[in-house]
């Protein structure tokens, strides 16, 4: 299971964020494909990238003047929360391998969670609330709206859009200033706690994990749970990278359906396939 997720977030990465010309010449793909959405944390600033952020398209519908209710990006949450909830997080997202890929370096004791996680695991409904919502609302830069999550935070901007165009353009690196250097600091945090904490943002800070973590409940892809054949060793929780329960796996939206907790079980009662009824 962990070679399979792998091997799909890599080539999920690769053909999401393929273009090479774009990362060769320093410049964004602006072709018919970015105004589709992929489902994971995909800045439309990165060179390669050959189609949207969904984050990046809500907030893009809310700098709109005046107020309009983003049906489409609605939408296009709806269908694909309902489809997947956070499997999304745990196999389809560029920034969610990035942080797989560091936290398997054998540097630090690891950890699955930060102290205080009851509390601090708000904090993606808040930046959800404040910056991609609120902030892209109401907050001006001049006379225009401010996408606040992809200009104040967004670490996967930083990462796959801002470093590359910076590394290839030489005009914009004399534009670099000090919210670029914030964000940078902001990256190299996350990027170093990576590698001791399992997945940082993804716990505490990504709205579009919150998002997608509202339908876990109910998603199509589920993982199934038969109570009455689980012997409570808690081998799942101790495999679980975030440190659920056999309760709370799949139902939480914590839950990114990584498929440890099916792999280690020794009675095989935890599946992605639904028990047929006799």
């Amino acid at each position: 299971m962990k070679k399979l997720r792998t091997a799909v977030q890599l080539i999920f990465t690769i053909v999401t964020n393929g273009y090479m010309y774009g990362f060769l010449q320093g410049k964004i793909y602006r072709g018919s494909l970015k105004y589709a959405c992929v489902p994971g944390l995909n800045c439309y600033s990165c060179p390669g990238a050959v189609a949207s952020c969904p984050l990046g398209a809500l907030q893009a519908l809310l700098n709109r003047q005046g107020f309009q209710v983003p049906f489409a990006a609605l939408g296009f949450f709806f269908l694909f929360g309902s489809l997947f909830g956070r499997f999304v997080c745990g196999w389809l997202c560029p920034f969610g391998l990035v942080q797989d890929l560091l936290h398997r370096i054998p540097l630090f004791r690891k950890r699955k969670r930060l102290p205080f996680h009851h509390v601090l695991k708000y904090g993606k409904y808040v930046v959800l609330v404040c910056l991609v919502v609120v902030g892209s609302s109401f907050l001006f830069g001049g006379f225009a709206k401010v996408p606040a999550f992809c200009k104040y935070l967004c670490p996967s901007g930083t990462l796959l859009g801002a470093l590359p165009l910076l590394g290839a353009n030489e005009a914009l690196r004399g534009q670099a200033g000090g919210l670029f250097f914030w964000k940078l600091g902001l990256l190299v945090f996350l990027l170093l706690l990576s590698v001791k904490v399992y997945r940082p943002f993804c716990q505490y800070l990504c709205p579009l994990g919150a998002i997608y973590g509202w339908f876990n409940r109910f998603s199509l892809v589920q993982v199934h749970w038969e109570e009455e054949r689980c012997i409570f060793c808690r081998a799942c929780q101790r495999a679980c990278p975030v440190d659920l329960s056999p309760r709370e796996i799949s139902r939480s939206p914590e839950c990114i359906r990584c498929g440890k907790c099916a792999e280690v079980c020794p009675e095989k009662c935890i599946h992605f396939r639904k028990k047929q009824s006799a």
